[in-house]
């Protein structure tokens, strides 16, 4: 036994050279198994959350499209008359439409929701000069409503105090989905006929060729969403806490003397 033989059996250990050809495999099982599943973890939930959010992008775009084709692209009259005919402030042509229906017959009282304070029933007067006498007789103004919600809600005093069983809902197209499906919440038990007023400036079909367009639309478009989630959390609009958080107080406190 030489010399280098009897050093090492004296501990009682031989110790072999280290394999040369698979070192790299030793470095690789370096990482700890936990970091590794850490690591696949992660890549998942980033994965997960990158076709979460391309889904709902691609859901958010699809609905966009299908609202956009259901507005209407033409005026046109009732196809039948109600007891009552609400319209929401918004403008002026909406007014001029609804103030036409009544002197046509298609109602015999119209409710004018969302009047500003500072907006008098002579002014509406003034600014139809040929229904003067039925706008003193006939013409019930709203100052309460501040928003959508307020509209469907004073629109529900307005037709339970005068036993209304049918409304033709008057607003512009674009506004005339979210309209309906608020009135809906609040008196699904009456009927509504929609008279969408069509702006000549705004046309739905062309969106992508004028910003200004395509901002409104998209607007309008995400409080459609967010009323539709709203209704998910709230029963009565009118006592819901959900409604002040989604869409601010829904109508003013004032007297009865100045909503008149």
């Amino acid at each position: 036994m030489n010399a280098h033989l009897r050093n090492v059996a004296s501990f009682g250990v031989v110790r072999m050279p280290e394999p040369l050809g698979w070192g790299w495999s030793k470095a690789a099982s370096a990482v700890p198994a936990p970091a590794r599943r850490t690591g696949r973890h992660l890549r998942a939930a980033l994965l997960g959350v990158a076709v979460s959010s391309t889904a709902t992008v691609l859901a958010f775009a699809i609905g966009f499209l299908v609202f956009v084709q259901s507005l209407e692209r033409l005026e046109r009259l009732p196809a039948e008359r109600a007891d009552g005919i609400v319209a929401l402030t918004g403008g002026a042509q909406r007014i001029g439409d609804a103030i036409d229906l009544l002197a046509q017959g298609y109602a015999h009282r119209l409710l004018i929701s969302g009047v500003n304070e500072r907006t008098s029933r002579e002014e509406i007067a003034r600014l139809n000069p040929g229904q003067r006498r039925l706008v003193e007789c006939c013409v019930d103004l709203d100052y309460r409503a501040r928003n959508t919600i307020g509209n469907a809600i004073e629109t529900r005093r307005w037709a339970e105090r005068n036993g209304f069983r049918s409304l033709i809902v008057v607003t512009s197209a674009y506004h005339m989905p979210r309209t309906l499906d608020e009135l809906d919440h609040v008196m699904p038990n009456l009927r509504k006929i929609p008279h969408s007023v069509v702006t000549p400036n705004l046309d739905p079909a062309t969106w992508w060729h004028d910003p200004a367009t395509a901002r409104l639309l998209a607007s309008e478009y995400v409080k459609f969403v967010v009323m539709r989630l709203r209704r998910l959390l709230e029963g009565d609009p009118e006592t819901s806490a959900a409604t002040t958080l989604f869409g601010g107080e829904p109508v003013k406190i004032l007297t009865e003397d100045s909503s008149e």
